[in-house]
Order: structure tokens, then C-alpha cells, then sequence
């Protein structure tokens, strides 16, 4: 009897190491959206970048201000009701940005590289020019390495209401 309840105990013991290894590994895969498929996402063709959604005044007006870091698969998507001309400053941002307008069809129409933090009052504005109803930013140098167009398509991936 006393073998059996060992046996029982050691089966027991390998059952939650197997199932505390699955949750680790679970956890690790939606942390690094491995398996988070319905993240809101950005794309390029194939190249697609994980994004906040930012839709409100106050949200578009933070930013990504005070941010020390931007993973490079990752962005912030600003959303605006109409199509406008909506320029950018860097006041209180920390990391150097690419800055891609997009129009309301869905096609870019102004990039901005490498907008540096501003280091001086008053922060220069970043005017795109170009109409815009959403503006990407990312981390800067990014738009050029993944040769990112004036003119390219642009796809919405599980973003409400796009």
C-alpha cells in the first residue's frame, strides 16, 4: 500500500510540473503575441506592427510621451474623426520616432524619419501637409529599413471600426 501512494504522489508531482510549464509557456507566447492573433495590428504588406490605439483627445494628446521604449515590432495609431492636416511635435517624447500619416482610404501620404526628441521650448511642429485621418508612429528608422512608401497600402488588422 505504501508504494502504491508513492507511486500515486510522484505521478501527481510530474502532473503539475507539466501543467505549470504549460502556463508558463502559454503566458510567454501571448506576451510576445505569438499566439495573440486578435491584437490590433498595422500593416505593410507583410510587415505589420502591433498597435496601441490611441482615439480620444487626451490619448492623442499623451502620445507616447514619457515612453524610455518602443519594442520595434510595435506602434501607437492615432485615430482622428475627420481627415484633416494634423501635425506632430516630439514634447516630452524620449525615443526617436518615424512618423507616417495615413489617409482615410488607407494609402500613406507623408512619412517624417527620425524625429528626435525635443531638447528645446518650443518644440518644433512636424507639419505633414497632406490630409490625414491616422498617423502611425514607430521607432524611427524603421520606415526606411522596412521600405516603407509614400503611396503604399496600408491594412487595418482588429481595429474597431476600421
Amino acid at each position: 500500500m505504501h508504494m502504491s501512494f508513492c507511486v500515486l504522489m510522484k505521478k501527481i508531482w510530474i502532473l503539475i510540473v507539466i501543467i505549470i510549464v504549460i502556463v508558463v509557456l502559454f503566458a510567454f507566447m501571448y506576451s510576445t503575441k505569438l499566439i495573440n492573433n486578435n491584437s490590433p495590428k498595422v500593416c505593410f504588406e507583410d510587415k505589420c506592427f502591433f498597435v496601441e490605439v490611441v482615439d480620444t483627445p487626451y490619448e492623442r494628446e499623451r502620445g507616447l510621451m514619457n515612453r524610455e521604449n518602443l519594442d520595434s515590432s510595435e506602434g501607437m495609431l492615432f485615430v482622428f474623426e475627420n481627415s484633416g492636416n494634423y501635425p506632430f511635435w516630439m514634447k516630452n517624447t524620449l525615443i526617436d520616432l518615424d512618423i507616417i500619416w495615413i489617409s482615410e482610404s488607407g494609402k500613406v501620404v507623408y512619412i517624417y524619419e527620425n524625429a528626435l526628441p525635443c531638447e528645446t521650448e518650443p518644440c518644433p511642429v512636424i507639419n505633414p501637409s497632406e490630409n490625414a485621418k491616422y498617423v502611425l508612429e514607430i521607432n524611427g528608422g524603421l520606415s526606411s529599413e522596412m521600405e516603407i512608401e509614400t503611396g503604399e497600402d496600408v491594412n487595418f488588422v482588429g481595429i474597431r471600426g476600421l
